[in-house]
């Protein structure tokens, strides 16, 4: 993709902490310089802003995360003066309360504005409506999903030509089986405790550890599996609890009144995904709201791994149920216990036949070059129509 001579673009989310809108910011900003642009994020900053710097990317840090509204003001008194300074093309709000900030800054420079819808927001008020609805006010509103997309055409009557549909995107060079060294997965295999003559078969569930993404669900499901007699599977929940400490606690004390302590086990953050997944024979994502897309259900896939994944949201997208994996009942503890108890029966060669069409769909569909293609053929577009 051509950029314009001198692009510059200005991304805006609260943290480049971990989660899909910031590795997303850091895909666009990497494409951004790569075509070549300069790419800035407003952003309080986080443990992703060094790569952010390493790919040629610039970090503007200042309070976008913040809601309050005297912060919030002087946020975009920053932005403006950030706008001017580096002659910023185009600004892209990747989350509500920035992007407040973001838009009259865009309005006071006279520059345009695109948002991304990276979630389903509900709204119960008409305040909530309007507090949401800042995401649909600039030049063009990009949807992470086809089921975001109704979303927003429902919720807030945007006109169909000012929204485009946008996948996220997987990094298909690190997420690619064979570039991951065997002492990668055993070092993984060491730091999470694990016997690599366990012939169980392993379901990872991975994702920051919070009520919505269901692992006090899935730990009734392996509780009613072991009531069954069944000890074949092995369950590894991989992610970060962020501060919530008493979910946490609550998700271990579970494990423990259930007498899971060797079928569930909590392994903290991981920073190597694609070993994780080749740790893994089967990935989950019961989440109990739906997700916008999902990636914990594309990026096992591009590895060559079947999921399993409740039957809502974006996963209903990217997961095609009995050929890349199996789309579940939502928080529903008993069809999660078949469901798994169905994976683990079919055995290892056809998760590996079903594993090699979940990789060869979600790679035509799903690439991280696909979805920067597609923005910045957006960015251009925006453009056009500014300067027409």
């Amino acid at each position: 993709m051509t950029l314009p001579p001198d692009f510059t673009l200005l991304q805006v989310v609260p943290e480049l902490d971990t989660g899909g809108a910031e590795q997303t910011t850091i895909d666009v900003a990497q494409a951004v310089v790569r075509a070549g642009g300069k790419a800035l994020v407003a952003t309080r900053g986080g443990r992703m802003a060094a790569r952010l710097e390493a790919d040629g990317g610039r970090l503007a840090q200042m309070p976008v995360q913040t809601k309050n509204p005297l912060v919030m003001l002087g946020n975009a008194a920053r932005l403006v003066d950030l706008i001017r300074r580096e002659k910023v093309s185009i600004v892209h709000a990747r989350s509500r309360a920035p992007a407040f900030s973001a838009l009259w800054a865009a309005q006071t420079t006279g520059t345009p504005f695109v948002a991304t819808y990276h979630g389903v927001y509900n709204a119960k008020s008409g305040l909530k409506r309007w507090y949401n609805a800042v995401m649909t006010r600039g030049d063009l509103v990009i949807a992470n999903s086809d089921y975001t997309r109704d979303h927003i055409l429902a919720e807030h009557g945007v006109d169909p030509d000012k929204l485009v549909t946008i996948p996220r995107g997987v990094d298909l060079e690190r997420f690619t089986p064979s570039w991951v060294t065997p002492d990668r997965v055993d070092n993984l295999r060491a730091a999470w405790g694990l016997d690599p003559a366990d012939r169980r078969m392993k379901l990872l569930l991975a994702g920051r550890l919070t009520r919505i993404k269901g692992h006090l669900m899935i730990v009734e499901a392996a509780t009613r599996l072991k009531a069954r007699g069944r000890r074949d599977f092995l369950i590894l929940f991989a992610g970060d609890d962020q501060g919530r400490i008493e979910y946490r606690h609550e998700v271990e004390r579970a494990i423990v009144a259930a007498g899971l302590e060797e079928q569930v086990k909590l392994v903290g953050h991981c920073d190597d995904m694609p070993a994780a997944y080749l740790v893994c024979d089967i990935a989950m994502l019961p989440t109990t709201k739906p997700e916008s897309f999902g990636r914990a259900a594309v990026e096992p896939q591009v590895m060559g791994k079947p999921v399993l994944a409740s039957d809502h949201g974006g996963t209903t997208e990217t997961v095609v149920s009995g050929e890349t994996g199996w789309l579940v009942p939502v928080d529903d503890p008993e069809a999660w216990a078949l469901a798994i108890a169905k994976a683990i029966d079919v055995g290892h060669a056809r998760l590996a036949a079903m594993g090699q069409a979940a990789a060869n769909r979600a790679r035509r569909l799903y690439s991280v070059d696909a979805m920067c293609e597609a923005t910045l053929a957006a960015y251009a577009r925006v453009l056009e129509a500014r300067a027409r």
